[in-house]
């Protein structure tokens, strides 16, 4: 059986910021592409709609966000992000509409980044019958939607001077995803990314989880499509 190809994604910009769910959503696969751009000089910044409070069985939502806030900060300094930002959005009921838009609108308007990265919001993980969460969903959903609105002075003016730069959007992971990126050199800084999550992996009751074995399932399929030993895939946008 034949194995589309991916095209390599464009690497001359300079600033990006990805609008996620939760913590933990980069590092199941985007994070050691964010270490090979911040290891280019690139700029990257966080924004994280939710703290996660929600995401561990065990732990109650007042003690599970802080703890994952701290996670989430220590897993993008180990890529080299230090902009961390947290909206304080609820865990697993983000819904999307305007309000959400307005609220994306204003963070891209503030960081002007070239490229905004989100993660995968199709029905599916893959394209068929793995189901998708409704928070990454309407997350990526409404992150299109806000960069063409960053872009238009007349919606939302009360959010910040509009801001047309954004070149495209990615989602990581995606079903659709046609083009990529080489992690073959930053796949174990991606590892250690994931492991950070330590409270986050420990409460998904699943001991035999193993975030290099996971997460090279994964880069490597993504690799063979781009001819490279790892990468991580992305579906692309242009606004």
């Amino acid at each position: 059986m034949s194995v589309d190809k991916l095209e390599a994604v464009a690497e001359d910009w300079h600033k990006a910021l990805a609008v996620i769910a939760h913590p933990d959503d980069l590092e199941f696969g985007a994070a050691a592409a964010i270490a090979r751009w911040t290891g280019q000089g690139k700029e990257v910044a966080y924004c994280l709609l939710t703290s996660g409070e929600a995401g561990i069985d065990g732990v109650a939502p007042d003690e599970s966000g802080p703890l994952r806030e701290a996670e989430q900060i220590e897993s993008a300094r180990i890529v080299g992000v230090s902009a961390v930002e947290f909206l304080g959005q609820p865990d697993g009921t983000i819904e999307y509409g305007v309000a959400l838009r307005r609220l994306i609108t204003s963070v891209i308007r503030r960081h002007q980044p070239e490229i905004v990265i989100t993660n995968n919001f199709r029905e599916t993980w893959d394209g068929d019958v793995s189901l998708n969460q409704a928070d990454h969903m309407n997350t990526g959903r409404a992150t299109l939607d806000a960069v063409r609105d960053a872009a238009n002075r007349w919606i939302f003016p009360d959010a910040g001077d509009r801001w047309n730069g954004v070149r495209q959007v990615w989602a990581a992971s995606s079903p659709g995803s046609r083009h990529g990126v080489d992690t073959t050199a930053t796949f174990d800084v991606g590892v250690e990314s994931l492991r950070a999550h330590k409270a986050y992996i420990e409460g998904l009751n699943q001991p035999d989880f193993d975030p290099a074995e996971f997460l090279e399932g994964l880069c490597r399929a993504a690799g063979t499509r781009l001819g490279t030993k790892y990468a991580t895939a992305f579906e692309v946008f242009t606004p």
